[in-house]
């Protein structure tokens, strides 16, 4: 008897222990967790929000008094033990104190099957700056040691309006890995013409830094021109750099673990000493320093007075084409001509600007003749030769063959004959020109008082209300009206959803395009913007419009798929199920609002 007393006892205890223990396996646990609590103001932190179980609508803290250098990494691991599921989700920030004393880390929430969870509020000591440590094993202190921006500027005495490159390039050993990388400072070229050199895309390449083997990226490529003389300095370029650095620790399978730690680095400031362009510049000089060729061609030579022809003035060569004009173009009177039309074709690389500049000017002469076009003079500053140099177009002749001649061309005629003293040139050169008219007078009453006018007045009237009493509009009936929407609310989920239909075979890029499509749909049924997207909020605005409850979820199940799909394999038949479920749903959803 006491035996089985005893053997009741000890299943209940075993029966509640095992209830407390599927308890705490259910229970929530959401935590914030630090790198470290004291720290120098030179340093970073780490802080990671960590939960057990997946959640909704994220929302970091403030982090007032920090400014955040990296993040928010996310990492999700999912593991099966012994038939028991061990899920774990984190959001990682870098913070970087902007000043001393004690800061707080604020509280995170998130929403965990409709119950909003928040995290506990950390303590944060900020001192003085701190040596950086130099433990071998410390990873920052392996970070600083093998991550550097350098800036190579191809020339740091320059003359002003000559062209230099300055090239950023990020240094890192092979031995640490580099994952992420943000600009937080752009440097200002103040008093510099800039332009960046567009790179495709970041290449890995090998090279050589103090001595050692490095790989290094190129980040940044620009161009300048200095404008001023004197010592101009660069501003420095910063980088946010997030990199993996081993340790001596491996993990079940033998791979190596990695820390990952976030560091800020910058190429430092330079400095620029612009020389001035030596005296003697001559009259024609405009600004021009580099290497080039002056061309002045016509479209024509020979033609009649009163046609046009244009003549262009163009510059070609290496340099700072961009920052200066061409030469004007001098013409005799008898010439018109108008303002020019401006074009250029310049290319800019590491080496400079390169191409041409020209003016179009277009001339229309007024009188049969030979017109001389004088040479052009253009002065520029050769940076190869340290001088200045002129050069000069080739002189034009414009032959205009047939047209009135001019007064001044008649002059020596007249001096010749003196018969003719009296005889005034050209004397029919305006006969073309009519000097009277024949205008009639009107005595026809006005036609705004006619009955032609009233009868024009009044047709369109009548015609209105022919329309009204016998072309009345067909009434349409609830079915076909029914039948109209689901047409179209058919044809508007197909259009959203045509990219997500095209990619059924590849399921990362099918969630992807479906979870694009249904915030798409939102945004032109709602006119909410994507920044504004949460599951409360979809929920709140579609059950304001009377969206069924049934549909609501469907679509609200739709986007708990895509966010699952990026973490959990899905079959085809699931992909399959979820494309015709978006399609009913949208045109559900489009048909109710």
């Amino acid at each position: 008897m006491r035996s089985y007393y005893f053997e009741t006892f000890f299943i209940c205890c075993v029966l509640i222990f095992g209830l407390q223990l599927n308890a705490q396996d259910d229970s929530v646990n959401f935590e914030a967790v630090v790198s470290k609590k004291n720290l120098g103001l030179n340093e970073n932190l780490r802080v990671d929000f960590k939960m057990n179980k997946d959640g909704d609508n994220f929302s970091p803290p403030n982090f007032e008094g920090f400014k955040v250098v990296g993040g928010p990494n996310q990492s999700v691991s999912n593991m099966w033990v012994n038939g028991k599921r061990s899920f774990s989700k984190s959001y990682s920030y870098f913070l970087s104190p902007l000043k001393k004393g004690q800061l707080t880390v604020g509280q995170a929430t998130i929403e965990v099957d409709g119950k909003l969870f928040k995290t506990l509020p950390v303590n944060i000591n900020v001192s003085e700056s701190v040596e950086i440590s130099r433990d071998p094993n410390d990873p920052s202190y392996v970070v600083n040691e093998n991550l550097h921006l350098v800036a190579e500027v191809s020339d740091t005495s320059p003359y002003i309006n000559e062209g230099i490159s300055i090239v950023y390039k990020l240094y890192y050993s092979p031995q640490i890995n580099v994952t992420n990388v943000g600009e937080v400072e752009t440097p200002e070229f103040k008093n510099f013409w800039s332009q960046n050199i567009k790179i495709p895309r970041l290449q890995i390449e090998r090279g050589s830094f103090k001595g050692d083997n490095y790989n290094y990226v190129t980040w940044k490529k620009t161009v300048l021109y200095p404008q001023k003389s004197g010592k101009l300095e660069i501003l420095p370029l910063s980088l946010d750099v997030s990199v993996d650095v081993p340790t001596s620790r491996r993990d079940f399978f033998g791979n190596r673990i990695y820390n990952q730690v976030s560091k800020k680095v910058t190429a430092g400031k330079k400095t620029i000493n612009v020389r001035k362009l030596p005296d003697g510049a001559p009259k024609s000089f405009n600004g021009a320093v580099g290497d080039f060729d002056l061309e002045l061609k016509t479209t024509k030579r020979d033609l009649n007075a009163s046609e046009s022809l244009q003549a262009i003035v163009k510059v070609s060569g290496k340099g700072n084409l961009k920052l200066f004009s061409p030469p004007d173009l001098k013409v005799p009177s008898s010439l018109e001509k108008y303002d020019p039309e401006y074009s250029e074709n310049v290319s800019t690389n590491l080496l400079g600007m390169k191409g041409s500049i020209s003016n179009t000017f277009t001339l229309v002469p007024q009188f049969q003749g030979k017109y001389p076009i004088n040479p052009i003079e253009f002065s520029f500053f050769n940076t190869e030769s340290n001088k200045y140099e002129t050069i000069y177009s080739k002189e034009v002749i414009v032959n205009v063959l047939e047209g009135p001649t001019s007064i001044s061309q008649i002059e020596p005629e007249r001096n010749k004959n003196s018969s003719s003293k009296n005889i005034l040139p050209s004397i029919n050169q305006f006969k073309f020109i009519k000097t009277s008219t024949d205008l009639f007078k009107i005595n026809s009453p006005l036609f705004i008082y006619s009955i032609t006018f009233y009868v024009l007045l009044a047709i369109p009237v009548l015609g209105i209300v022919i329309l009204l009493l016998f072309f009345r509009p067909k009434k349409i009936s609830d079915s076909e009206m029914l039948d109209f929407k689901s047409k179209r609310a058919n044809k508007l989920a197909k259009k959203y959803l045509s990219e997500a239909k095209n990619n059924l075979d590849k399921k990362d890029v099918f969630y992807i395009s479906l979870e694009k499509a249904l915030h798409n749909f939102l945004k032109s049924k709602l006119a909410i913007e994507t920044s504004e997207f949460s599951k409360e909020r979809i929920y709140n605005l579609l059950s304001e419009r009377n969206v069924n409850d049934k549909t609501l979820s469907s679509f609200l199940k739709l986007i708990e798929n895509c966010e699952l799909a990026r973490y959990t394999p899905a079959s085809e038949v699931t992909v399959n199920n979820d494309y015709e479920n978006a399609v009913n749903v949208i045109s559900e959803i489009d048909k109710i609002l």
